[in-house]
């Protein structure tokens, strides 16, 4: 008997895939846009409303300034500049709200912050007030507070 050799062939192997490809790629892009899209307004919003407490805090401030003219004198300060101020409107340090009292009388005062430059995008409280009984907004919306 005679023993013939046999001869196997190895195939050699698949490269493995490196990356992704188009499709996946695109498809992880529309994914990450659509989470964007719905996270981008709420987020804005709530850097308009985290900047309304610059205004609100300015506010109590110089409500309570009033408070203290008032128990010295009797009767509470006609403008800013009886507060301290050099004028009688002033921009809060970011500037994004304008102060000043809108409303006046020996024993009433209304102190209004009105919205300026970027927060002016808050259409809902582009005006924030408070009176000499610490009642806020009262002709304006209440949930600016």
């Amino acid at each position: 008997m005679t023993k013939s050799k046999v001869l196997i062939y190895i195939m050699p192997k698949q490269g493995i895939k490196q990356g992704f490809s188009l499709l996946e790629l695109l498809i992880t892009v529309a994914i990450i846009s659509i989470l964007a899209a719905t996270a981008y307004p709420s987020y804005t919003d709530f850097i308009i409303r985290s900047h309304r407490t610059e205004g609100q805090r300015e506010l109590l401030r110089y409500a309570n300034l009033q408070e203290q003219v008032f128990i010295d004198n009797r009767r509470y300060a006609a403008g800013m500049m009886g507060l301290g101020e050099a004028t009688n409107t002033i921009d809060t340090i970011s500037k994004r709200y304008r102060l000043s009292i809108s409303d006046y009388s020996i024993t009433t005062f209304t102190l209004q912050a009105e919205a300026t430059n970027s927060q002016t995008e808050d259409f809902a409280c582009l005006i924030l007030t408070i009176n000499e009984l610490g009642q806020k907004n009262l002709h304006e919306s209440p949930d600016c507070w």
